[in-house]
């Protein structure tokens, strides 16, 4: 009576409510922590997964060009291996490791479509067609026959060739260094950003709407194409401006994405690609971003 009269109860009451609110507020918290840490095991699985589909695409894209390569010798490559940048690193690690007496160690570049150089079919002998077949690509050999490789920069250096007592592995061919813009361009989708080693100090996006096939409506083709045309022109206008104001200081400028929009912006870039990339400009932009710091490992 006495709780009553003094309101007690009902503050008893609405302890006991915020009580069980908190309790099931906890038990929310603990199932959505459960929830991120599966989420998180199965996004490394996934990634796993992802690298392993990668090589044997890679694998598959070789076998399929040694098949289209008529009268070219039978010999294979001994393995084949795209390498993301922590594998890539440790690669790199190793070909950097070697010492050999002068002129024991060959380095050479061979551009697409470019000629293998002398010191490469003499280093290589039957197998100095594979690295035709791999070009655009970077190749190591020495003259004990421990190393033979060719390994597939994500950015080429001039054609050249050397022996010396090491191998000749710069990392600006293999890693992001200096300042620079990396940026991916889509019909719909793009986004730039400005790097200082691999660390992103701006960003620029632009995400515009553009007809798609679901979109078409009432339209006649000719009707359809003529606007989606249009929207795409004034999308990449609004690329063009962002390009234009990047800092002047820049290194270089990567721009990677659709071919067919990239084609259009390439007067901005030092470097293009391709990339498959898509979804919210910032998240494909990291995307590309790892996927063009890859480089592809042939053994010869």
């Amino acid at each position: 009576m006495l709780d009553r009269l003094l309101g007690r109860k009902g503050l008893k009451e609405r302890i006991e409510e915020l009580e069980a609110e908190r309790d099931d507020a906890v038990a929310r918290m603990e199932a959505e922590e459960e929830r991120r840490g599966e989420a998180a095991r199965k996004r490394q699985e996934a990634e796993k997964r992802v690298n392993e589909l990668e090589t044997r695409v890679t694998e598959l894209e070789d076998r399929l060009a040694r098949a289209e390569e008529a009268g070219e010798s039978a010999v294979e490559f001994r393995g084949v291996e795209t390498l993301r940048p922590g594998r890539r690193d440790e690669v790199l690690a190793r070909l950097e490791s070697v010492e050999t007496a002068p002129e024991g160690a060959l380095s050479a570049f061979v551009a697409d479509g470019g000629d293998v150089p002398g010191p490469v079919r003499e280093a290589l002998g039957e197998r100095a067609p594979l690295v035709r077949r791999a070009a655009p690509t970077l190749v190591y050999a020495d003259d004990a026959g421990l190393v033979s490789c060719a390994l597939a920069p994500p950015l080429d250096p001039e054609p050249f060739h050397e022996w010396g007592t090491g191998f000749r592995v710069e990392a600006g061919w293999f890693r992001p260094t200096g300042r620079f813009a990396f940026a991916l361009a889509r019909s719909d989708t793009f986004a730039v950003g400005v790097y200082e080693g691999d660390e992103r100090v701006d960003l620029e996006t632009v995400r515009t709407d553009v007809m798609d096939e679901h979109d078409k409506g009432g339209f006649s083709q000719a009707r359809y194409e003529r606007l989606r045309e249009e929207q795409i022109d004034e999308h990449l206008g609004e690329c063009e401006a962002v390009l234009a104001e990047l800092p002047a200081d820049l290194d270089r400028v990567v721009i990677v994405g659709e071919s067919g929009v990239v084609k259009r912006l390439d007067e901005f870039a030092d470097h293009t690609a391709g990339s498959d990339a898509t979804g919210k400009p910032e998240a494909a932009l990291e995307e590309a971003f790892a996927e063009f710091w890859t480089a592809r490992l042939r053994l010869i």
